[in-house]
């Protein structure tokens, strides 16, 4: 692991690291922030997926997590949103595909499955280092995201119950498969059967019996991509009858950028740190 930076921040460290991925088979940079409590305990730990185009960077830059997430005592970790390098497929003039924009996927079609293994980096190689290099109580582990994060929150936390002990998410892509902006990039990465997509589509899961305790989601009320992209009714819909509770917020004239993120971001540091301890 190299350190590219490391900055005191509200008692704690603000770090951003790299290190050689055997999941993506690149460099992968990721940022983390640990809290003053650190030095003598292990914390609990807060995942952060970001949206299309972002890097680890972005929420770091513009979530304001710092403040309360040092008060909280809570790690959080950014990793970035897809493999990058110049061996890496992309689609230079598409935003939507490639290159910031990994879906948290593990693709399976040429050529993007050599490097494309997004599900694989979050979920096992990056928390082994995670474990390694931080003091970190893994036993004590929440998720959340933005958009294509929250897509990616969500479908992990459904697909690894075990793992984690809160979920939460900022505006996300809850329906894959039925969303404008995602089912190109399903089809590049995953192939044509669609039912191969239903593994990282929220509704398909929990329509398919994967279960997790609750959910904390806000949504503008403003953002260009509410009716076509995102569409939390669709969510909302498919855990009606189980027993995942939903908490659903819709918020008059909040966009999908970084002002509505870190408006609402202190209310789901709290709500994580709640759940973990």
């Amino acid at each position: 692991m190299n350190i590219l930076s490391q900055n005191t921040a509200f008692g704690g460290m603000q770090g951003v690291f790299s290190h050689q991925s055997e999941a993506t088979g690149t460099e992968m940079t990721f940022a983390v922030f640990v809290p003053p409590q650190a030095i003598a305990e292990k914390r609990p730990v807060l995942w952060y997926l970001s949206g299309l185009t972002c890097t680890h960077a972005n929420v770091m830059e513009k979530g304001e997590y710092r403040r309360m997430a040092a008060e909280l005592g809570l790690i959080v970790v950014c990793p970035d949103t897809s493999p990058r390098g110049n061996d890496v497929a992309d689609e230079l003039t598409n935003w939507k595909m490639g290159k910031g924009a990994g879906m948290y996927l593990n693709a399976t079609e040429t050529p993007w499955a050599e490097h494309y293994q997004m599900y694989s980096y979050i979920t096992e190689e990056l928390p082994s280092l995670i474990a390694e290099q931080f003091r970190a109580d893994m036993s004590r582990q929440g998720i959340f995201g933005h958009s294509m994060g929250g897509h990616g929150a969500m479908t992990i936390a459904l697909k690894n119950p075990e793992r984690f002990k809160s979920c939460s998410a900022f505006a996300p892509i809850v329906s894959p498969l039925t969303a404008d902006w995602t089912q190109d990039a399903f089809e590049k990465y995953l192939g044509a059967d669609r039912a191969k997509w239903r593994e990282y589509d929220a509704c398909a899961l929990v329509e398919d019996g994967a279960r997790f305790p609750e959910f904390l989601v806000d949504q503008g009320k403003a953002d260009s991509f509410l009716e076509t992209g995102l569409a939390p009714w669709k969510f909302e819909e498919a855990v009606k009858g189980t027993d995942i509770d939903l908490t659903l917020r819709m918020h008059e004239r909040y966009d999908h950028s970084y002002y509505f993120i870190s408006t609402f971001m202190e209310d789901h540091l709290k709500w994580h740190a709640a759940r973990l301890g």
